[in-house]
């Protein structure tokens, strides 16, 4: 069989158990028709925020009341992590449970290179992945996502195809302005329909950052939830919005209210709609039904701070890095009756374990036909109860770090390369570590650097290795790093970067080192660009027309709908 048929008859073949599967986990929802009806879960992820940007963190000028009250009234998570540095692979884990390097959201474009769904990359989440909406459809959830999708833009990767009824938002961040020629501003959706783009129909000032959407993101919220309570039915709302991802903006009441500057005037209007959120639950009687929790895809951006982004607290770097201040993160789980207020959980987290939680808090059991690496919360939460675990983490394809109970081990350092450090790009501004921070990739799977995070959270004394402590700590992290690596099945690489011509990383591999599924275009084979016409063509595939790249002409709004 060729090739082509054989990839053709492996889709067809997952395509038919994933729908098999569906329908059974349907059955068993309606088996459970008369039981209790299960919690609604609202899962409220924000873009880029840092640890340190929370009061009840430590956050000095305390803008945070409603998030802060949050925290007083249920648990927080000080010990809580992303599943990777970066947006889009950080999300894919949220959503599947699983580490990105097995979903296929990592590169192959270099060592330690961490990427993400721009509109040049032409991967997104793999049909055969299910996500949490999907599987909650057999308790009979509704579900809704609100705000950036981010795991890919072409048409099979809408989250509709992935479980989520309803949809009001983006497939990237808010990028741009661009030319709205060669490359278009990033659309906006709702549901399938193309409702405008960003500066336009969404304007964003980036000169002053004032923006109305977070208060369009808490009306689509507010409306949500008023309309699946009426209807009765259990709902899973996500909350992705990304007022704090640069270029940061906040809506006019809010602007140059705080004392952070635009960053903090985002970060108060977040506050204020999580409290109309929290609010809304409350007045509906439905707030002991409803399972809350609040935390970051990644650290801050320190590159972009101190007027564009925020802060990691005591914590090494930021975003891109897998240091503590690019992957620790703001958690906390809010749940009136249920979660004892006040509480301080010292569970090692991470955002994989929304998946597995969310399965819990419905009543069913996560896939067992894979690895799943979330773990479920609501043990830690309700009874206090701790489950040691690794968290691992991943830069690209490289597993650069680990933590085990107190300890974390680096096999590999880096934060970005000596030419992006010497044209002004620093993801760790003022905290050189000797021998830490470094802009070369150092290794050291030999002897890993290992700091105890208890007594230097600020990742900035690693551990003697002659002492005995470190000695002993090694013993303990080997054998589940070489277990974990042995048993790590990568899948298909969904974020390479082929066409030279569009993405500039220094390292992308050459147009023949692509595989079939992210194959590309030379430069001159290239389609037409965009223009008022008719549709741009992905410059990847020449073939197949873009999702978000279709002007009709003579109307404003472009539908995106092929």
């Amino acid at each position: 069989m060729a090739p082509g048929a054989v990839a053709m008859a492996s889709v067809a073949a997952a395509t038919t158990w994933r729908l098999v599967l569906l329908l059974l986990l349907s059955i068993a929802g309606l088996g459970a028709a008369d039981g209790p009806r299960p919690p609604n879960i609202l899962l409220l992820l924000m873009d880029d925020m840092g640890w340190g940007d929370l009061g009840v963190n430590g956050e000095p000028s305390r803008e945070t009341p409603n998030l802060d009250r949050m925290a007083a009234e249920g648990t927080i998570f000080p010990n809580f992590y992303s599943a990777n540095p970066l947006c889009s692979p950080s999300r894919a884990a949220l959503l599947t449970g699983r580490l990105p390097i097995r979903s296929g959201f990592y590169t192959t474009n270099g060592r330690a290179r961490n990427a993400y769904t721009p509109q040049e990359i032409v991967g997104g989440i793999p049909d055969d992945e299910l996500l949490l909406p999907e599987l909650l459809k057999g308790a009979g959830y509704v579900s809704k996502i609100v705000g950036k999708w981010h795991l890919g833009h072409r048409p099979q990767f809408h989250p509709l195809k992935h479980g989520f009824d309803e949809w009001f938002g983006s497939p990237n961040c808010h990028f741009g302005p661009y030319d709205n020629r060669a490359r278009p501003n990033i659309p906006v959706y709702r549901d399938w329909e193309m409702v405008g783009r960003y500066y336009e129909e969404f304007p964003i000032d980036v000169k002053t950052g004032e923006a109305n959407l977070t208060q369009v993101y808490l009306q689509e919220a507010l409306d949500f939830i008023k309309r699946q309570q009426a209807a009765q039915h259990p709902f899973f709302l996500y909350w992705a919005i990304d007022a704090t991802h640069a270029p940061v903006y906040a809506s006019r009441p809010f602007l140059g209210t705080s004392q952070r500057g635009r960053y903090g005037d985002a970060v108060r209007e977040i506050d204020d709609s999580v409290g109309k959120i929290l609010g809304l639950l409350q007045n509906l009687r439905i707030a002991e039904n409803t399972f809350v929790f609040f935390t970051s895809d990644n650290g801050a951006a320190l590159i972009s701070a101190p007027k564009q982004g925020g802060s990691n607290g005591p914590f090494l770097c930021g975003k891109q890095t897998t240091f503590e201040g690019g992957v620790r993160e703001p958690a906390i789980a809010w749940w009136p009756g249920r979660i004892p207020a006040g509480q301080v959980s010292h569970q090692l987290g991470s955002v994989m374990d929304l998946f597995t939680t969310g399965l819990s808090l419905a009543g069913l059991a996560p896939p067992s036909d894979r690895a799943i690496d979330g773990l479920d919360l609501l043990p830690a939460v309700l009874r206090g109860r701790l489950t040691d675990r690794p968290i691992f983490y991943y830069r690209g394809d490289t597993l650069m770090a680990v933590t085990l109970g107190q300890y974390k081990a680096h096999f590999w350092t880096w934060t970005n390369s000596w030419e992006e450090f010497r044209q002004g790009v620093d993801f760790c501004p003022g905290q050189n570590v000797s021998g830490v921070t470094t802009h070369t990739q150092e290794e050291h799977t030999k002897l890993p650097l290992i700091f105890h995070l208890g007594r230097d959270p600020g990742e900035r004394y690693p551990l003697s290795f002659a002492s005995t402590e470190y000695l002993d700590v090694l013993r303990g992290i080997t054998p589940v790093v070489q277990q974990h690596q042995k048993a790590l099945v990568p899948g298909q690489p969904q974020l390479n970067v082929c066409n030279q011509a569009v993405m500039t990383p220094k390292g992308a591999l050459p147009l023949e080192h692509c595989t079939d599924l992210h194959a590309c275009a030379k430069p001159s084979a290239l389609a037409t660009p965009w223009t008022e016409g008719g549709p741009a063509f992905c410059p990847q595939a020449p073939a197949q027309p873009c999702l978000h790249c279709v002007r009709p002409v003579g109307t404003k709004i472009r539908c995106g709908v092929l």
